[in-house]
């Protein structure tokens, strides 16, 4: 490998994201890769101030315009900070979360269009593409159930299932439109089963050897 390799995980809640990004990472580490976990929104000073803004239940006031554009303020700082530089020296950056996540929540949760979420996504990214995005999937009950039982919701997780079925089927959308970047992982089944998943997408990519 001669460059960075850029990889994103994404889903609803309750799909084990964070569980499987360390999985991931580790699977690199054992390929003597450099690893970067990162995630969205968040990544950094800024990026995770305005994510304790994002997921606080208290301000329930946010626009769904804010809400969209600091999903992007945290982002460029994001690409600037961590990712960009971590690419530039040919290391592995795993995200938890990116621009796909924006199409999902702000498109097809809160019915922004898709063109203005384009325009952004140009704005700030200037071509920059994830290499390979797994798309962890499971039914919005089964996802939500076990988000249930982590913590207390956040704003994003009190919101009502016909909001979470919509940022699935985004997302599944996403998938057919994309199929050579954008790889679906059932996450219904047990923690292995969903590794060997991902392993085996790994390997097919020739990401590991």
């Amino acid at each position: 490998m001669t460059t960075g390799l850029f990889i994103t995980l994404e889903g609803i809640e309750g799909v084990g994201k964070t569980t499987q990004i360390d999985y991931v990472g580790e699977l690199f580490r054992q390929n003597g890769k450099v690893v970067t976990i990162t995630r969205e929104p968040g990544g950094t000073s800024v990026g995770e101030a305005i994510r304790e803004i994002l997921l606080n239940r208290k301000d329930l006031d946010i626009t769904v315009e804010t809400e969209l554009l600091l999903m992007f303020a945290a982002r460029a700082q994001h690409l600037k900070r961590i990712i960009e530089p971590a690419l530039a020296r040919k290391e592995i950056v795993i995200c938890d979360r990116f621009t796909d996540a924006s199409f999902a929540y702000q498109g097809g949760g809160r019915g922004i269009p898709g063109e203005e979420i384009q325009k952004l996504k140009m704005w700030v990214q200037n071509g920059l593409e994830p290499d390979l995005t797994l798309l962890l999937d499971a039914p919005v009950e089964i996802g939500l159930a076990r988000a249930g039982k982590r913590s207390e919701p956040d704003r994003f997780e009190s919101e009502t299932l016909h909001f979470f079925e919509s940022i699935r089927q985004e997302y599944l959308l996403m998938a057919t439109a994309e199929p050579e970047r954008i790889c679906v992982i059932d996450a219904v089944p047990d923690l292995e089963s969903v590794q060997r998943q991902i392993h085996d997408t790994l390997l097919a990519k020739y990401y590991l050897c």
